[in-house]
């Protein structure tokens, strides 16, 4: 019946499976999202399987010490183990088999000497129990026949029954120590009994709990078997905790995938980038500032060149009109008349030859402007170069919404894969009939309970019989001792010291009479408590050191796990019969210890051998599944492109503006040259001094004329032109352009391959490193994902060992057993017999002690006449 019984239990856990699967994937999952399962709902288990005895437990300590006393020896587990591995049963049936016959007497002899090694062992352990035994029994049969003879004895007159007294001087003194030590055997006695009607009383009363720990064992049967549905459904139910938290991810796959990669290419690529992209960004700035400023040195070379231009032009116009007029006035015949004065002459001749020094000295005229670098200076600006670092950032940015788009598809073909999941556990758990098996285990304790019920009446009956038993020995005992105290009572209160012994009163005489009734009850009472005490004590004794003892120090689990007990096939006896694995460690005490701490039926039992369905719900096989649609997400940031082809293609055109073609030195050559060849001013004051050592006439007025235009010249144009700020910046502009240009023209280049290289190693850490990094964090949020199955799948083993099915019910009742039999039972009758033995033993004295002092309190036939003489004194 209680293989069915354990059967069914396996049947109810069936659906639950074990869902055994490790992980297989040598790298380390990363810490997931932790889950909320919840608590598995549990009842309330009502036994409570302790006893506390209270008061009476004091009497227990010291009866239990008392057969310490008497058996110090250790459990005997070996001699237990080898008791029951003899089968002499199957050794007899051997006997007789024809084939075997041969060996008969060979078996007979093994089994004789077996049988010789197991008594003295026997003997050896039971040695204190079989020395008190025999005193006990000795004790039995002597007592009856010691009063037999004390009666003869008496009824000769002999053994105190002459009733004649010698007077003696310490008679009194003897008289009052013999009363007082009757008094104290007979308090010992009472205290004896005592404690046995107790014990007595204690196993009435702990009978009546019998029921009632039957009674809550069987209702925690009944909701073991009601809760247990109820929380296998609560774990299938929380796969939609684990599916739930899968669709959620994987409906944010944007913000969680995306701001995780968001988050790691800050960590890991931003640094990197932000090197690069600075690096690159620092060079187009530099860049930029280089372009603007060539532009800005273009321009201005062109506005100074042509203001330089234009006010040269003027000027080199009214020069040559000067140098026209003075060589037309030189022309004048005093100039060239060989009779006119040979000084004038050759005056004329010096002013024509210095004629050449009045002209400009930097023609700007002839440099040509540089129109076609500044258009081409204009196109380059046209590209944003300053926009490639912002979009390399705003491209890493949108990262959540390119995951997003990027992994549309494999989000719904693993949404689809946990509705098909989650329909599979629900159809397989349905598959099952778990509440017929349940409902069936419900009716088996039911039916148990009720046979039960049934034997109550007769368990109270027997009690009963046995209360009347206990109370009939204590009965006896108190017979005794009303004897003694009465005899006390009458012969302490009777007596006169001065009657004599043949005077004394009706009272005292009353008192000795009663002391021998109780010497005669004790003779009669004392062999029949003396065997009931010694059968109880062999029975309660062996009953306490090898049942109970061994309970609490769990010696009795390593004798039932004994390997090859039973079976010298089977190494473990409980696997062996239920599983057909003997190898398995399941051993009774294991199981009694996983229940006695309220841990489930599946990991007690070790279920897992029996009903694994990890075929049907194999995480290696969800795993698979999941991390084979993950992994078709591909995040490519390889389409970012931070610049286009056109871009480039500027950057190189910038380098080939044509400012290598410019002829700078020819454009500083003219910018260093003064305005005119000769100082005007000094020029006039020469020509004005050369002028007037010429004759008075008209040559030497009208040069004095063009003296006035040369100084008027110098005044409203030559000087304007040095000192007027529009032509001091025209000149000093391009100056410094032209210079600048210079300088720029050989850099340019280095600077437009220093950008483009930039630009092309944040183009490759963008590619290629976030790309490595994208495919990292993609599979780490896989990982996560199947994390949760795993999260789920060690959530359910975790609460199938912990929660599902405790099996503190069986433990309670095996615990209920041993209270019943050894806190209720063996306690009590061994707390029975330790009174009533003390009691008996007591007796013994308390004859001795009645006989001598009833002496003094009856009444005698004769006494003694003596004189004062102290030698009469006898």
């Amino acid at each position: 019946m209680w293989k069915t019984g354990i059967l069914l239990l396996l049947w109810v856990l069936l659906a639950s499976s074990e869902l055994q699967q490790e992980e297989k994937e040598s790298r380390r999952l990363p810490p997931p999202g932790k889950l909320d399962f919840g608590y598995v709902p549990a009842g309330v288990y009502e036994t409570l399987a302790h006893y506390e005895p209270g008061p009476i437990g004091i009497l227990f300590q010291m009866v239990q010490a008392f057969l310490c006393v008497v058996q110090p020896n250790a459990f005997p587990q070996e001699l237990i183990v080898k008791l029951a591995k003899d089968k002499f049963g199957a050794i007899q049936a051997e006997y007789q088999k024809p084939e075997n016959i041969v060996l008969t007497l060979q078996v007979r002899t093994a089994v004789a000497e077996g049988l010789h090694l197991l008594n003295v062992d026997a003997i050896y352990y039971e040695i204190g129990f079989l020395v008190c035994a025999a005193v006990g029994l000795l004790f039995a049969v002597l007592m009856p026949l010691v009063g037999l003879f004390f009666c003869l004895c008496r009824c000769c007159d002999n053994c105190g029954g002459e009733m004649h007294q010698r007077q003696r001087k310490n008679a009194d003194c003897q008289r009052g120590l013999l009363g007082t030590l009757l008094f104290s055997t007979s308090l010992v006695i009472t205290i004896g009994v005592l404690c046995a009607y107790a014990a007595n009383q204690n196993l009435s009363s702990q009978v009546k709990n019998i029921r009632r720990l039957v009674n809550s064992n069987m209702r925690d049967l009944h909701t073991f078997a009601n809760d247990t549905p109820m929380q296998i459904d609560y774990l299938i139910s929380q796969y939609a905790t684990a599916r739930n938290k899968v669709v959620y991810d994987l409906d944010n796959i944007g913000p969680l995938l995306g701001g995780r990669i968001h988050d790691q290419l800050h960590k890991e690529v931003h640094p990197a980038l932000d090197r690069v992209l600075n690096m690159a960004g620092v060079k187009i700035e530099r860049a930029i500032k280089a372009m603007r400023e060539t532009k800005e040195a273009l321009e201005n070379a062109n506005a100074g060149l042509e203001v330089l231009q234009e006010g040269t032009g003027k000027l080199n116009f009214n020069l040559s009109l000067v140098r026209t007029s003075i060589n037309r006035t030189l022309n004048d015949p005093g100039c060239r008349d060989e009779d006119s004065d040979a000084t004038t002459a050759q005056l004329c001749r010096n002013i024509r030859q210095s004629l050449s020094e009045v002209q400009i000295s930097a023609n700007f005229t002839r440099l040509a402007k540089v129109n076609a670098q500044l258009k081409k200076m204009n196109d380059v600006l046209k590209t944003d170069l300053s926009a490639v670092v912002q979009r390399g950032y705003s491209s890493l940015n949108n990262t959540p919404h390119m995951v997003i788009e990027q992994t549309r598809s494999v989000v719904e073909n693993v949404q689809g894969l946990m509705d098909g999941i989650g329909n599979n556990i629900s159809g397989f758990s349905k598959a099952f009939p778990v509440q017929t098996s349940l409902s069936n285990f419900t009716l088996f304790i039911s039916h148990v309970h009720a046979k039960i019920e049934d034997h109550y009446p007769e368990i109270d009956q027997m009690d009963f019989y046995r209360w009347i038993g206990c109370i009939t020995l204590c009965c006896m005992v108190v017979l005794v001792l009303a004897f003694n105290y009465l005899g006390l009572l009458c012969g302490t209160l009777g007596y006169d010291k001065h009657a004599s012994p043949t005077t004394r009163g009706c009272i005292s005489n009353t008192g000795g009479t009663m002391l021998m009734a109780g010497v005669g009850f004790s003779f009669i009472f004392s062999w029949v408590l003396m065997g009931v005490v010694t059968a109880t004590f062999l029975v309660g004794g062996n009953m306490e050191k090898l049942v109970c003892e061994p309970f609490h120090t769990r010696d009795v689990f390593k004798v039932v796990d004994t390997p090859f007990l039973v079976n010298p096939d089977w190494r473990n006896f409980i696997p062996g019969y239920m599983y057909n694995d003997s190898d398995l460690e399941l051993t009774a005490e294991s199981i009694y210890s996983t229940c006695k701490e309220n841990k489930g039926i599946y990991s007690a039992m070790r279920l897992d051998k029996v009903f694994n369905i990890s075929s049907f719900l194999n995480t290696t096989v969800f795993t698979r599944d999941v991390v084979g649609h993950l992994n078709g997400v591909r995040i490519d940031l390889r389409g970012i492109i931070l610049l286009e082809a056109e871009g480039k293609q500027n950057l190189l055109d910038f380098s080939e503006a044509g400012l290598s073609e410019i002829n700078y030195a020819e454009y500083l050559e003219e910018v260093n040259k003064g305005v005119t060849v000769v100082d005007l001013r000094s020029f006039a004051r020469e020509l004005e001094a050369q002028t007037d050592l010429m004759p008075r006439g008209g040559l030497q007025t009208a040069l004095k004329g063009h003296i006035g235009t040369l100084r008027q010249i110098h005044a409203q144009q030559i000087v304007p032109m040095e000192q007027a700020m529009k032509y001091v910046r025209a000149r000093s502009a391009l100056n410094q352009s032209m210079r600048f240009l210079e300088r720029t023209a050989s850099d340019l280049p280095n600077k437009v391959l220093a950008i483009l290289d930039a630009i092309e190693a944040a183009q490759y850490l963008i590619s290629q490193n976030a790309t490595n990094l994208i495919n990292r964090e993609t599979g780490r949020f896989t990982s996560t994902i199947v994390s949760y199955f795993h999260q789920y799948i060690e959530w359910v083993k975790t609460s199938l060992a912990l929660e599902v099915a405790p099996c503190k019910p069986f433990s309670n009742m095996v615990d209920t057993a041993e209270i019943i039999t050894c806190s209720f039972l063996v306690d009590s009758m061994n707390t029975f017999w330790m009174g009533l033995g003390c009691s008996t033993l007591f007796l013994l004295p308390s004859i001795i002690l009645a006989v001598k002092l009833a002496k003094h309190y009856r009444r005698m036939d004769t006494e003694d006449v003596y004189d004062d003489a102290p030698g009469n004194w006898n």
